[in-house]
């Protein structure tokens, strides 16, 4: 039995509307993207497997966003809450109906975007390759804007020349990127997936070279400056100190720094 048979019958015997469900499941399984209670947008969702896993791990507690230019016929059998947008992502006004939906619930961000969105295919390989790439921007966009801070994003590309652009240019809005390939991929495609974790929405970047003054004393004895109310550790530093330092590492909801010797 081919890769192609094993998922494609395993899909119709658990219900899932596309084979592809199993790679979301996958690369959750891998790691850990989905938790129950969260909010998830699902780009390119038609015919609607991502989202059939997505509000599996989401639970009762969790939402589910789909989003397709074509149709999706209602899910069945979920606890999770599912809503559906109609329209196409590389349209601005597609865009404005997503912040739209999201905007409305304050307490509950977005925590994860993922995108299975694939161009139509014409057979040559580095337009294919390059219109992945441009569907996989799109789908960054979106996640710029209504991603909460910490949140996950999980984008389709095919394998290319632009690849490495690509990655760099979402690893520096993430404290890391991956690059991941389901087992439920075909052998002979070349599609892989970004995961990109833990969206930072922090005002400072690694490498940065920033003034602060060192306003109170850490537990582990670090100083601690503050930047627009975002927090920054400062090691062998002072209460009362003003210091030039470097950004060394930064998390979603601190980062950490080093004084610069300007002797």
């Amino acid at each position: 039995m081919t890769g192609k048979d094993e998922y494609y019958n395993r899909a119709k015997q658990q219900g899932y509307r596309a084979r592809s469900a199993f790679k979301l499941a996958q690369l959750d399984g891998a790691v850990n993207l989905l938790d129950d209670g969260d909010t998830v947008v699902d780009l390119g969702a038609a015919p609607g497997g991502w989202m059939q896993v997505a509000a599996e791990r989401v639970g009762n507690s969790g939402t589910v966003i789909g989003v397709d230019r074509q149709s999706i016929d209602e899910l069945e059998d979920v606890n999770a809450t599912v809503e559906y947008i109609r329209g196409d992502i590389t349209e601005e006004r597609t865009k404005d109906r997503i912040r739209d939906v999201v905007a409305g619930d304050d307490d509950n961000p977005v925590d994860v975007v993922i995108s299975d969105m694939a161009p139509n295919m014409t057979g040559e390989y580095d337009l294919d390759h390059a219109r992945s790439v441009h569907l996989a921007r799109q789908a960054s966009e979106v996640a710029d804007d209504i991603l909460t801070s910490g949140g996950d994003l999980v984008v389709k590309v095919f394998d290319g020349r632009d690849l490495d652009d690509l990655e760099s240019s979402i690893e520096s809005a993430f404290e890391y990127v991956r690059q991941m390939r389901p087992d439920a991929c075909r052998d002979e495609s070349s599609e892989l997936y970004l995961v990109a974790r833990n969206r930072l929405t922090a005002p400072v970047r690694s490498g940065d070279e920033i003034d602060v003054e060192i306003v109170d004393t850490g537990s582990e004895g670090d100083g601690i400056a503050q930047v627009d109310g975002f927090t920054i550790f400062v090691s062998d530093a002072s209460e009362g100190e003003q210091i030039h330092v470097e950004v060394t590492d930064v998390k979603p909801n601190f980062a950490f720094a080093e004084p610069i010797d300007e002797s």
